[in-house]
């Protein structure tokens, strides 16, 4: 999988166009070639009297184009040739330099305007053949980065984490943590289709300001209708909007934060479990699983993976302390705590 929607292996990368217009480019490089190739025929015209025409012995402003062109083009026929010493050195001195620039030119132009673009295109449809249960990651500000560097924490694969963001800098830290990285708009169909996000396992949506998000949400609910979406939101007055949009899980950062220090307030170590809790490195961690068969018919309480908290059985949410946690059944979605060691064997 990409660091670019451009390395197959590790990365997807599609860049940003250059603010440069490619006829403006293309025109610039014609532009700098004929300069070049000027500057040849002009030496050539000045020094004419050192160049010899073996056909008819008359050096005009033709033979000397046609001498120059031919020169550059690295034919040369040996119609025309310097004879005299000042003509051959400014043939080796000028010319010659000015005939590698000229290639350097035309190979560069081909790159960019052909090769890159066919390059990069197969790149892309290997790239995305390979993406089956990513992570997409729209937005690598402060929460998408610290997002993406929790799940490597977490042990996910970097080549299958594809970020999405409009920022170079923020796609260059993003691709120097191994992820796939995609130079585009999250609120845009295509971008999503690019990076196979009805296939992913889970979209999390960090734009930085709630419209785009709320927009992102939208519009990856439409791509990707049965993938969970996590959102960032950070007023509250638009948690709602963003659970309409199509989001799973609408976290408030601000809110989180409150949660901390309200609970730091009633005990200096509740803080600290809760922080234990959310972050990959702390000595216990949150699972959340469907029930097993062995657990079918048996209370939360006697769960041996971990200490079981909630049930979410359909829509409604049973707590330990909930009668209807006595009896799990199948399809239950368990939420439990769980020893960070054991989360990773698992």
């Amino acid at each position: 999988m990409s660091n670019e929607i451009a390395k197959p292996e590790k990365r997807l990368t599609l860049r940003r166009n250059s603010r440069t217009p490619a006829w403006l480019s293309l025109i610039w490089r014609v532009g700098l070639a004929l300069a070049l190739i000027g500057v040849a025929l002009g030496g050539h015209w000045l020094d004419r009297d050192g160049l010899r025409d073996n056909v008819d012995g008359n050096v005009s402003f033709v033979d000397v184009l046609y001498f120059t062109v031919i020169t550059v083009a690295t034919v040369g026929y040996g119609d025309i040739v310097p004879v005299t010493d000042h003509a051959r050195m400014f043939d080796t001195f000028v010319v010659t330099p000015i005939r590698l620039f000229v290639w350097l030119i035309f190979l560069g132009t081909a790159y960019d305007f052909l090769l890159k673009r066919v390059w990069e295109r197969w790149r892309m449809s290997v790239i995305q053949a390979k993406l089956h249960g990513h992570v997409v990651i729209a937005g690598f500000g402060t929460s998408g980065g610290e997002a993406v560097r929790e799940l490597i924490r977490r042990g996910t694969d970097p080549a299958s984490i594809v970020v999405i963001d409009p920022d170079d800098d923020s796609l260059r830290t993003a691709a120097e943590c191994g992820t796939n990285v995609v130079d585009g708009d999250a609120t845009r169909n295509v971008t999503l289709e690019a990076v196979q996000a009805a296939r992913a396992s889970a979209i999390i949506v960090s734009a930085g300001r709630d419209d785009t998000s709320i927009l992102i949400v939208l519009t990856a609910r439409r791509v990707a209708p049965d993938v969970p979406i996590s959102v960032v939101i950070r007023s509250g007055d638009n948690e709602a909007l963003a659970k309409q949009a199509g989001a799973t899980t609408v976290i408030n950062p601000a809110s989180f934060a409150g949660l901390l220090l309200a609970g730091s307030t009633h005990g200096p170590h509740i803080a600290d479990y809760m922080a234990d809790l959310a972050n990959a490195d702390g000595r216990v961690t949150l699972r959340e699983r469907e029930a097993t068969g062995d657990e079918i018919g048996k209370p939360l309480a006697a769960i041996k993976t971990g200490l079981g908290l909630r049930v979410y059985r359909g829509d409604a949410c049973i707590g330990f302390w909930d009668s209807e946690a006595g009896t799990l059944r199948p399809g239950d979605l368990i939420v439990e705590v769980v020893p960070r060691r054991e989360a990773a064997k698992l």
